[in-house]
């Protein structure tokens, strides 16, 4: 036993929760003149766990008595354990683990800590960040570095049909980011292309051209310029109605209403038209917006492109260029996005996610999010649905009560 943990009393409780648990064993510490050097107290189900380490007092006996006799009174369980150390440096390699599942279940838990645990890496604490709609757990691990832990987690999350996000426990996670969104099946359901092609009897055709592109099996640029080119002839008017019958993903809203408030800059960057991004943006209250134009001639799509393509390298260039206006580094940003074309803007990004991605964009980005709802995106940045339930109700909107 080192010299430290030798002058060390860990005291844990453990009981039903209630008003005036905590100050209680911390007047029984006071009469002891003890210096406190670790706190953690968790309630799970009203049922709480307090551990506190102190130094050891010259009569600890005597302590530990008090203690006991304030826990009986308290109807609380209680240990006294002499010789815990101090744990004042933690381990180098430090990440937030987030455990995302539509079940999470106990094997899937088993799994993940099994794999950190082959990594040589420690749990160090776990807090829930949401039980509805999805359950979402973020586990505090150091031991093993971020790049690691990605790495060995991935496979494990594939196998288990879970999302886990690895990334570094440091300060730029509490920072302000600037967050660049694909639009089509990522901001909104489904594609505008295709839903404009299904006013001139093309669709099947570009809807195979467009799983193609997003798959990378097609040139981003010359696919968008074939699909556009069979648009030739719609009647401009119908972008309105198109706009009309967009379905945001689920919790986008409450994305970006919830980090607005906390600071964050939003910008789209689409393959999409900028007739429905700009429009979008101005909606959502989000800050940039870049995509193509589409060519109108006397109210009519003519098939045509104004400018430059926002292709794949668009994309990113787009991403720095937010970035530079905003004034954060990119090791601040944060990209979304489901499509091949997505890449660059994913890999340029301090994190980049593929959002209920073809699996191309799944193997390269730093992590995926499957289940269907975009505000689980907040759940990696160490906000729980609490939280945001909270500051909702803050600003008057009411968020339904989730199932018990």
């Amino acid at each position: 036993m080192d010299e430290d943990a030798e002058k060390t009393l860990l005291i844990t409780l453990s009981g039903k929760d209630r008003p005036g648990v905590t100050s209680a064993v911390f007047e029984t510490l006071t009469h002891a003149g003890v210096e406190v050097l670790d706190i953690e107290q968790i309630v799970l189900r009203r049922r709480l766990i307090l551990g506190v380490l102190v130094s050891v007092p010259r009569d600890w006996k005597r302590l530990r008595v008090a203690v006991e006799e304030t826990a009986a009174a308290l109807d609380m369980a209680v240990d006294v354990d002499r010789g815990v150390g101090d744990n004042k440096v933690r381990r180098e390699g430090r990440s937030h683990v987030t455990v995302i599942g539509t079940p999470l279940k106990a094997a899937h838990i088993a799994a993940v800590a099994g794999r950190i645990a082959d990594c040589g890496a420690n749990i160090d604490r776990i807090e829930r960040m949401a039980r509805y709609p999805v359950t979402a757990i973020d586990l505090h691990v150091s031991g093993a570095e971020p790049e690691r832990l990605r790495t060995l987690l991935a496979t494990e999350a594939a196998a288990q049909g879970i999302d886990i996000a690895v990334q570094p426990a440091n300060l730029m996670r509490r920072g302000m980011r600037l967050i660049v969104l694909d639009v089509d099946s990522t901001l909104i359901q489904g594609e505008v292309i295709e839903m404009l092609a299904a006013h001139t009897g093309q669709l099947a055709e570009v809807e195979r051209i467009t799983a193609a592109a997003m798959s990378g099996e097609l040139d981003f640029e010359e696919s968008l310029r074939d699909r556009v080119a069979l648009l030739a002839g719609v009647d401009a008017s119908i972008l309105d109605q198109v706009y009309d019958d967009l379905t945001l993903a689920p919790g986008a809203r409450t994305m970006v209403r919830v980090l607005r408030r906390l600071g964050y800059r939003f910008a789209l960057v689409s393959g999409g038209f900028s007739q429905i991004t700009d429009r979008l943006a101005d909606d959502l209250g989000i800050h940039y917006a870049r995509a193509n134009e589409l060519e109108i001639v006397d109210g009519t799509l003519t098939g045509k492109i104004l400018g430059r393509v926002v292709d794949r390298a668009g994309k990113a260039i787009a991403l720095q260029e937010f970035a530079d206006a905003v004034g954060v580094p990119l090791e601040a940003t944060i990209a979304i996005g489901d499509g091949a074309n997505d890449l660059d803007m994913l890999n340029a990004a301090g994190l980049g996610i593929a959002f209920n991605a073809k699996q191309v964009v799944r193997d390269a980005a730093d992590t995926s999010v499957n289940v269907p709802y975009l505000d689980a995106i907040m759940y990696l940045l160490g906000i729980s649905r609490e939280e945001i339930e909270a500051a909702d109700a803050d600003a008057g909107i009411v968020t339904p009560a989730p199932p018990l």
